[in-house]
């Protein structure tokens, strides 16, 4: 048996009330046994916490968001690294990057891991990072100037919107990646180019968390309006999710359906979104809840009797790989209507357990929409459905346990 190393992580931004499943991975693997230390390069922006947040022991610092607000803090670490062995490489290695990709983004990163390996904790022997795109590249240079191996955990936007070459670069420099949907696994193996370092791993639900509802669901049928259809929608108010689609799709409905959405999250298109509602005439039957912690988020699984998300692919690439709050949703017994799009139909299948229709395309999911509005018999036989497979196959402690298999083979190979 070989010992766990201690594991610095490196985050884009901690805590983060969207991305729950970065939390649950970090308290799965403390629980598991490993010794983890934080750093994240932006400070927290929401208001509310998970109480997931609350119960992981790891220490957090925060590397300078921009070296313009920290530049003595800067200028000490370059002038502490400068002389380390990998520092010329890793020099080399960003002038590289930059000619393809002049930014100040780029020259930010490479600042950004100075101060990592300046200030790199004495008992910290590893470096996992999540996201493959600004977070990696922060990552792979801080590798070639403090000799440091590091692994990678790729979701999806980080995928779909960084250049082929740089995704190529840092998976030849990464000991292994992981990644939670299968189109993702497939994109990210041809660009490792034989390494054979990618491994798939669905991030699944703590399902400790989302115990089975016991309630009763209802019969809605959108023909009551003292008591319409309960409909709900979690998620960033961004162009990935669609919701101006949705919004499209509900103004289709028929004038005689009697339903109400409520929307959970925050997000910069809610300036855009609200006034579209109002132009579509559904202020009145729309809620905007902004962002909630998982404990509300819940309640509105086991009190709402539809989610619904219009998940889309965006000009620049951007994409969701397969949202988490679907998956707490069908966790629940919440019927889903969404899109095909990346790794939703990895879990969801359309007339089996959802209902799924192309991206973009409002009239075919406005008809979705009122199928199941209308018919709650259809309602709970594709959320029965869904839940069984949720409970069977996306439990979080099968990819902790893919995670302590790869971190045992890579120290196992580097004699730890």
């Amino acid at each position: 048996m070989h010992r766990k190393k201690k594991i610095l992580v490196l985050l884009k931004g901690y805590p983060r009330l969207s991305e729950t499943f970065i939390a649950q991975e970090l308290l799965g693997l403390e629980r598991a046994g490993f010794e983890l230390e934080l750093v994240a390069m932006r400070r927290p922006t929401d208001r509310k916490r998970h109480p997931v947040h609350d119960e992981i022991r790891a220490r957090v610092w925060y590397l300078p968001e921009y070296l313009h607000q920290e530049p003595l803090r800067v200028l000490k670490a370059l002038w502490k690294v400068r002389r380390l062995p990998g520092f010329a490489r890793a020099l080399a290695a960003f002038r590289n990057d930059l000619r393809r990709d002049v930014s100040r983004n780029r020259v930010r990163r490479f600042g950004q891991a100075a101060v990592l390996i300046a200030e790199w904790p004495q008992a910290a022997e590893w470096l996992h990072v999540h996201f493959i795109h600004t977070p990696a590249s922060v990552a792979r240079y801080a590798s070639i100037i403090g000799g440091v191996p590091w692994t990678v955990s790729a979701h999806a936007k980080d995928i779909w919107t960084s250049p082929d070459w740089e995704l190529e670069e840092k998976l030849q420099h990464a000991d292994w990646a992981v990644t939670c949907t299968r189109v993702g696994y497939d994109h990210l193996t041809l660009l490792s180019r034989g390494r054979n370092n990618v491994n798939l791993s669905y991030h699944g639900l703590d399902l400790t968390r989302f115990p089975p509802f016991e309630g009763t669901r209802s019969r809605r049928d959108g023909s009551d309006a003292a008591d319409p259809v309960r409909l709900l929608s979690v998620g960033r108010a961004v162009k990935k999710k669609g919701y101006d689609v949705l919004l499209r799709a509900l103004a289709k409905l028929p004038a005689d359906l009697q339903w109400q959405l409520v929307h959970i999250g925050g997000g910069d298109e809610l300036k855009v979104l609200k006034p579209l509602a109002t132009e579509l005439g559904l202020e009145g039957r729309i809620t905007w809840k902004g962002a909630l912690d998982q404990k509300d988020v819940l309640a509105h699984y086991r009190d709402s009797d539809l989610f619904a998300l219009a998940c889309r692919i965006t000009a620049d690439g951007d994409r969701d790989g397969l949202p988490n709050v679907m998956v707490e949703a069908a966790s629940q017994g919440l019927p889903v209507v969404s899109t095909t799009v990346s790794g939703i139909t990895e879990l969801f299948e359309n007339e089996e357990n959802s209902l799924l229709v192309a991206p973009d395309a409002p009239d075919p999911l406005a008809l979705a929409l009122e199928r199941m509005i209308r018919d709650p018999d259809l309602r709970h036989r594709l959320a029965g459905s869904a839940e069984r497979k949720v409970r069977s196959d996306f439990d979080y402690r099968n990819s902790i346990r893919d995670l302590e298999r790869l971190f045992a083979a890579s120290w196992a190979g580097k004699g730890a």
